[in-house]
């Protein structure tokens, strides 16, 4: 098999999580991979992740402060494409292997930074350890959310129902106040996803440019990308349609504790399919569901919740009377997003996930055979798959070093390869400029990744259908869809397919996630398509695996259940409940996949004129979530750290604590951390106390040594607590109730674009997370705000040649759809969605008939 990256090569001086992870996805597809460490190897060797981040590289020992070493680098450097490196902003100038230094002798490399926050900030030089910037950030508080509502938070608006007192039972997350501390490491993971993305549109600019660029992206960045949805701002909130009981704490969301003891996930909750199914003493696995216009069926506005209160003992009761299986296999023939919380082992032991190859069996020196996640994204013309084990610590070292003198002999480096392909695309022109985009997507799995397409310069064209409307005017919806053009086709109508294939035939790549049997049924599959356009680049993305769970709905949700994502966060090895997190990259992972599968077919496409097939699927970016799990085939595992069941952290030292007022996080790494801490908290006698001196020793004593700390650190408030820590080098944070607030706001992060801001027509001034990375030569663009549904098929089919009188006919008769159209023709009923106060209207409907 010969990967899309198989003539790349890649220098990896990364380490912890997001580096190691992006790097680990180029070997995946055929890049050579030299891991470059420190004498005495890479200082996070010790964690079971690096079992499968490190998989398929070659590792090299180099003392880049020996001067033999440094030149043998550097003659390296020359023979690279990639070079990734997280370093804190500034050490690379002082090892003299900075990204100015490196271009010079090598024009076309590509240069990675993954920092903690970025360089040349107020947070740049802060401890980038994962849960320092979850806590700085204020990502701890967002995991469950707030009583009032995201948008509300931000806002600094009151929680809209405070009477409304919400049983501890019926929500998830720990029950305490305070914020929730998550297994996943969402800021290094929204890192790797962001500069996998990064680092691929820079070698796809490449191609038109023959240069190479620097990338840059951070922890922050990677919190801003999982907070999207709730790090979103609107000026006219109260905008109908546009909030929703989603993204807050109060409401339940639909976890429920079966008969047998396990969980399972019925996301969005349904009461008739939950009540009507379990009425009887058997489960009625195929219950008279005409779902879609289901009276019960809970809405999308705020006030749902009143409704949701209602159900919740009701649904809890009927969900207890059979068993998780049972319920499983009742919801995939009704076809219910209902799936069972299970941990990252049993996902791993799943034998339709290893059928799929989302999950790959490999032998370990050390583990014997195991089970890790396998193949992210699949690429029809540039098959791959995983490479072999990880290496032992300088276990390339000669052969590399081989290389580099064989390398250092050559003559140097002459100007850049000239440029080749389309015009556009130049230097200081966004990547993908001059790429047609057809989005067909929905939710937002599929329109994420259409998204971060646009953003780096695509030409995106939203395929909207007549009743799109519904959904885009909820707030979650306008994460996923700025910088798209809209046209409103009614795909059955043969003058609006045909209008659909005419873009086709002009068009770069088809992107779309409905169910793959509903686009064949359409004549809109690849197959059928590829007739058409034969460099067509068409990206599907599931919510599955393929094979029988392929057809069923997938979210975010289920795919968190499958995985282990869930399981983990919730802290359920140590007793917690399943925790469905908000930051989480479920769907947009999947987006993100997706969008590196599409620019790495065009990179192909480039090269060879031939267009493809790319897939992946929610699962796939839940599997890679859960990536620092390793399992044997039967399930069972490996000792690895996991958090506790009331979500405070993973042990004394890697944890949050609340203070007298508000909440610190601490990362103590090293034995120099603990020592500085404890003697800031007047613990020092500890230091030598035989129970607390080393790191086994406080292993063992875990809870008592948390105690002592939670005690003391009660007796003062979180900034002034910090202010003594931080004197003392101690890696700490206050968790951030306020950082949200202030994010918009920041000049600094306004200047690059990390945060943008546009005037919308419904909800007044709109302020989103903006790039999610940063591109040196050909920087992204944010081209417009969140769509209207239609606003551009007039424009677009004008352009297509059609008369006003054609377009007016087409719109008379429903086979096109504008903004604004004066009526709408009436929906089947079982297509019918639900409006925003549907679950309360049916409500009051039958109260009233008592």
């Amino acid at each position: 098999m010969t990967g899309v990256l198989a003539k790349i090569r890649v220098l990896d001086l990364s380490w912890g999580i997001a580096g190691p992870m992006t790097t680990m996805l180029m070997a995946d597809h055929g890049a050579d991979v030299i891991k470059i460490e420190p004498p005495g190897g890479d200082p996070y060797r010790g964690q079971l992740g690096y079992k499968v981040w490190q998989r398929g590289k070659r590792s090299a020992v180099f003392d880049l402060k020996n001067a033999a070493d440094k030149d043998a680098f550097l003659a390296l450097v020359k023979t690279a494409d990639v070079l990734v490196e997280s370093y804190t902003p500034g050490v690379t100038g002082k090892l003299g292997v900075d990204y100015k230094t490196l271009s010079a002798l090598n024009p076309r490399l590509v240069y990675c930074s993954i920092t903690g926050y970025g360089r040349d900030n107020p947070h740049s030089q802060r401890p980038a350890y994962d849960a320092l910037v979850a806590a700085r950030t204020g990502l701890q508080w967002e995991q469950r959310g707030w009583p009032e509502g995201a948008l509300n938070h931000i806002l600094g608006k009151p929680d809209p129902f405070p009477d409304l007192d919400i049983p501890p039972d019926w929500v998830q997350g720990a029950p305490r106040p305070g914020p929730l501390f998550p297994a996943s490491y969402w800021p290094s993971l929204g890192a790797f996803f962001n500069a996998s993305v990064g680092i691929n549109a820079a070698l796809r600019a490449r191609e038109l440019t023959g240069r190479g660029q620097w990338v840059e992206t951070s922890l922050l960045q990677g919190a801003m990308a999982g907070a999207a949805g709730v790090w979103m701002r609107a000026e006219k909130a109260e905008a109908p349609g546009f909030d929703s009981w989603i993204l807050g704490s109060k409401s339940p969301k639909g976890h429920f504790q079966c008969k047998d003891g396990k969980w399972i996930h019925n996301w969005v909750p349904n009461p008739r399919f939950i009540l009507q199914a379990s009425a009887g003493d058997k489960l009625n696995s195929s219950p008279d569901l005409t779902v879609q216009n289901d009276p019960d069926r809970f809405g999308t506005g705020p006030e749902e919740l009143l409704v949701m209160a209602h159900y919740q003992p009701l649904l809890a009761e009927a969900i207890k009377k059979f068993t998780a299986q049972e319920w499983t296999e009742a919801a995939a023939t009704a076809e219910m997003t209902m799936q069972p919380v299970r941990s990252p082992e049993e996902s791993l032991a799943d034998p339709l996930f290893l059928k799929d190859g989302c999950v790959v069996e490999t032998q370990d020196a050390e583990l014997g055979t195991i089970r890790t996640v396998g193949v992210a994204y699949k690429m029809s013309a540039n098959p791959s798959k995983p490479g072999g084990a990880a290496p032992k610590v300088g276990q390339h070292t000669a052969e590399v070093k081989a290389e580099a003198a064989k390398a250092a002999l050559s003559r140097p480096s002459g100007p850049p390869s000239p440029a080749r392909g389309r015009g556009a695309g130049g230097e200081g022109r966004p990547p993908l400029e001059g790429i047609t985009v057809l989005d067909l997507g929905l939710a937002i799995a599929g329109p994420f990744g259409t998204q971060l397409l646009s953003d780096l310069g695509a030409n995106v064209i939203k395929i909207n259908g007549l009743y799109d409307l519904f959904w885009h005017r909820v707030h979650i919806a306008y994460m996923a869809n700025r910088g798209k053009k809209s046209i409103t086709l009614n795909l059955k109508d043969p003058r609006a397919m045909k209008i659909f294939l005419d873009l086709v035939a002009k068009a770069d790549v088809v992107h779309h996630n409905m169910r793959y049997d509903a686009a064949e049924r359409l004549k809109i599959d690849y197959e059928s398509l590829k007739k058409i356009n034969p460099k067509l680049i068409y990206c599907h993305t599931r919510g599955f695996e393929t094979g029988p769970r392929a057809g069923l709905p997938g979210n975010d949700q289920t795919g968190a259940c499958l995985s282990g994502v869930q399981y983990e966060d919730g802290g359920m090895a140590r007793g917690g409940k399943p925790l469905w997190s908000f930051t989480s990259f479920g769907d947009t992972g999947n987006g993100f996949l997706s969008a590196v599968a599409v620019i790495q077919a065009l990179y192909h496409r480039d090269r060879t004129g031939e267009g493809q097939f790319v897939d992946t699927s929610i699962i796939n970016a839940a599997l890679l979530n859960t990536s620092y799990a390793v399992a044997r085939p039967d399930g069972t595992g490996f000792e690895r750290p996991r958090i506790d069941g009331m979500q405070y952290g993973y042990s004394a030292g890697h944890r949050v604590y609340e203070t007298k007022e508000g909440w610190l996080c601490f990362v103590l790494a090293t034995q120099e951390h603990w020592d500085e801490a404890l003697s800031v908290l007047h613990l020092s006698e500890l230091v030598k106390d035989p129970h607390f001196a080393t790191h086994e020793a406080r292993k063992l004593n875990d809870a008592q040594l948390a105690k002592l700390m939670a005690v003391k650190l009660k007796t003062r408030t979180a900034a002034e607590w910090f202010a003594e820590f931080d004197a003392a080098g101690v890696p700490v944070e206050i968790v951030s109730e306020d950082f949200s607030r202030k994010l918009h706001d920041d000049p600094e992060f306004q200047k690059r674009r990390w945060v943008v801001s546009y005037p919308h027509p419904v909800v007044g001034k709109l302020d989103q997370i903006g790039l999610l990375f940063d591109l040196s030569d050909t920087p992204g663009a944010i081209q417009g705000r969140p769509l209207l549904v239609g606003e551009h098929t007039k424009e677009i089919l004008a352009g297509m040649g059609y008369t006003e009188e054609q377009v007016k006919t087409m719109e008379e008769q429903f086979a096109i759809g504008f903004a604004g159209m004066p009526r709408m023709p009436p929906r089947p009923a079982a297509l019918q969605p639900a409006a925003p106060n549907a679950g309360m209207a049916g409500l009051l409907e039958r109260e009233s008939k008592k």
